[in-house]
Formats: C-alpha cells, sequence, structure tokens
C-alpha cells in the first residue's frame, strides 16, 4: 500500500484526532482509494531522481505516496489548520519534505527554491509504480541524485503532481508553466471537465483561449477518469488525472518563441474567442474595444491582420490551428500601434 491514509477510516481518524473536518470552502476532497495513487504516481513516472511540487497537500495521502516514489517533495497548503497534521503524518519522511504555508497563486520561485535546498537528498532509489507500464514513460530517468540536465545539484522541483482544489486547477497549471520553467512536467487531480478543455483539439465544443495558452507551454501526454466515490467526501462531479509535458514551440522560420511572441500569441487567443460565436473578425473588434484607446484604434488594423495571416474573417476562433494563432502573434507585434 502506497499510502497507510488512502481510507476513509484512516482520513476520519486524523481529522478527528486533531478536532477538524473538511473545509468545502477550500475545495478539500481527499483521496481515499490507493490504487488510485498507484495510477497517479504511476503517470508521472517518478523516482528517487526526481523532486516535485505539490499543491493541496491535505493530510498528506498523496503526499506519502509521493515521498515513497520520489527523492524530495515541496508542499503547497494554505489551510493553517494542516501544518500541525502533516508534521505528524509526514514525519517518517521529514527530512525529504518541505511545507510552505500560503496561498499557491502567490507563490515565488524563490520560496520553492529555499524550502527544497532545506530537504535531504534521497540516497535510495524509490522503487518506480508498476515497472513495465511504459505507454506513460517515453524518457526514462536515470540516476539516484536529484541533478538537473547539465549535472549541477537541482535547486528547484523538475515535476508538478497534485489533487488540486477544482476552483484553481485551471488558472495554477498555466501559471506554473509560465512563471516555472523548470517544471518538465505537471500530474494533477482536475475536474473532468477542465481536463477536456487542457487537452482540446481545434474544432471542438472545449477548444477555447485557456487551450492555445497551455499548448504553448506543454502538450497532453496522458489521463484516466476517477469517480466521486474515491473521495471523502465524495465531491459532485468527475475528476481526471492528466499529464501534461513542457514542450518547446516554434514559429514558422523554426525560431523558439520569445516572451514577447508568447505574450502576442495569447492576446490573439483571447481576441479570437472573446465572443465565442460571433466570426473572428468580430471577435476581435469586440476584444480591442475594450482594450481603451489604443484598442479601440487598433480595430482598423484588424481586416489587414488576418490578410497577413491567410486567415478567411469569416471563420470562428475555434477552427484556428496552435500555428495559426502563432502567426496572428507575429504579424500583431509586427504592428507599431499594437496595444501590448
Amino acid at each position: 500500500m502506497l499510502s497507510p491514509l488512502a481510507t476513509p477510516a484512516a482520513t476520519r481518524d486524523v481529522l478527528e484526532e486533531h478536532g477538524l473536518s473538511t473545509k468545502h470552502a477550500l475545495g478539500q476532497n481527499f483521496l481515499v482509494n490507493d490504487a488510485i495513487l498507484q495510477k497517479i504516481v504511476e503517470l508521472a513516472q517518478l523516482d528517487a531522481s526526481d523532486d516535485v511540487l505539490e499543491v493541496g497537500p491535505g493530510i498528506g495521502t498523496l503526499t506519502i505516496a509521493l515521498l515513497k516514489c520520489a527523492g524530495r517533495v515541496v508542499s503547497v497548503e494554505r489551510d493553517a489548520d494542516l501544518p500541525v497534521v502533516l508534521e505528524d503524518t509526514l514525519e517518517p519522511w521529514a527530512d525529504r519534505f518541505a511545507l510552505i504555508s500560503k496561498d499557491a497563486l502567490e507563490l515565488t520561485e524563490e520560496e520553492v527554491h529555499l524550502a527544497l535546498a532545506k530537504c535531504a537528498v534521497s540516497n535510495e532509489r524509490a522503487p518506480r509504480a508498476q515497472e513495465g507500464h511504459e505507454e506513460h514513460a517515453p524518457h526514462a530517468r536515470v540516476g539516484l541524485e536529484t541533478h538537473g540536465a547539465d549535472g549541477s545539484p537541482r535547486t528547484f522541483p523538475n515535476k508538478f503532481v497534485a489533487n488540486l482544489p477544482y476552483a484553481v486547477a485551471a488558472t495554477l497549471v498555466l501559471d506554473f508553466f509560465q512563471k516555472f520553467s523548470q517544471l518538465e512536467s505537471a500530474t494533477v487531480m482536475v475536474q473532468k471537465e477542465v481536463a477536456d478543455r487542457m487537452c482540446a483539439e481545434p474544432g471542438s465544443k472545449n477548444y477555447g483561449a485557456y487551450t492555445v495558452k497551455l499548448r504553448l507551454y506543454a502538450e497532453p501526454a496522458g489521463r484516466f477518469l476517477v469517480s466521486p466515490n474515491n473521495f471523502f467526501p465524495p465531491p459532485h462531479v468527475d475528476s481526471s488525472v492528466l499529464r501534461l509535458d513542457r514542450r518547446l514551440v516554434f514559429d514558422a522560420d523554426g525560431k523558439p518563441l520569445d516572451d514577447a511572441l508568447l505574450k502576442a500569441t495569447c492576446a490573439m487567443a483571447d481576441a479570437a474567442f472573446a465572443s465565442r460565436r460571433k466570426t473572428i473578425s468580430n471577435s476581435f473588434k469586440t476584444y480591442f474595444a475594450s482594450r481603451g484607446n489604443a484598442g479601440k484604434a487598433f480595430i482598423g488594423c484588424i481586416p489587414d491582420l488576418l490578410d497577413e495571416c491567410g486567415i478567411d474573417a469569416k471563420r470562428r476562433g475555434e477552427t484556428l490551428s496552435l500555428d495559426e494563432f502563432i502567426a496572428l502573434g507575429k504579424a500583431y507585434l509586427r504592428r507599431e500601434s499594437n496595444p501590448l
């Protein structure tokens, strides 16, 4: 068993021992099925060479599984009642665990760096969960120490693994990929509908501005469904565990996107879906009309912008590929009047 806390009885016992109950306002739904934990660490492809960043550890159910399968774990928790619980439940692994008590949306790279530096490096390889399941492991990891690609000691976790609070899950995943370039992958529990948006393809109903922005940084690499009865208390929605692998995206000239182009491409995605049911031309007009005087002045440039990229003004945003959004971003930056 990966985690002794992964049962309803064990979860209730821990909460009662500390005089606590689940907090709906914080989106607390604790995993109570060890088989799901096994599938999570298998999908994440963890071993002792990995360092993990976790958000929302709760009472430590998933955290124990991570500590058994990875090197070091840094967890972020905003519930002020839980640090004392985690100090108790994670005591056997205290040397390889660090907790940051704050809202994950306000997390900084320096805070994670300092927390990871306090953790000891594992000297023993943790067994990979269910060896032989290689469909989710195209890049096998080797080595026992937590080192970066250049051989230097790692100063920031390379994997993000978490059972996320559903209210902030989508925002948090994109935010972490944008802020923390050291993260190689994210394996996260989210609401099924959010996972659908993360995995959506052009032309589908779930494809939108969020999908485009996320795809600039990462791509889906596997997922599985999790029903409500695997949680305590059961949520009112189905869940999915999804792995996203960081990707390097290139423009039509074969050059990686710089920060300016990434920002411009995200703006084009927002513009294309400002009014989802409208044509891309009209949606762009709606978007820029709300961007102050500079945005209103840019409306006259929209026909030329679309024409330069070979995009029919009557198309809708959900039909555009990532490459077309990148082309729009490049054309947008070439116009001095752009309101970025």
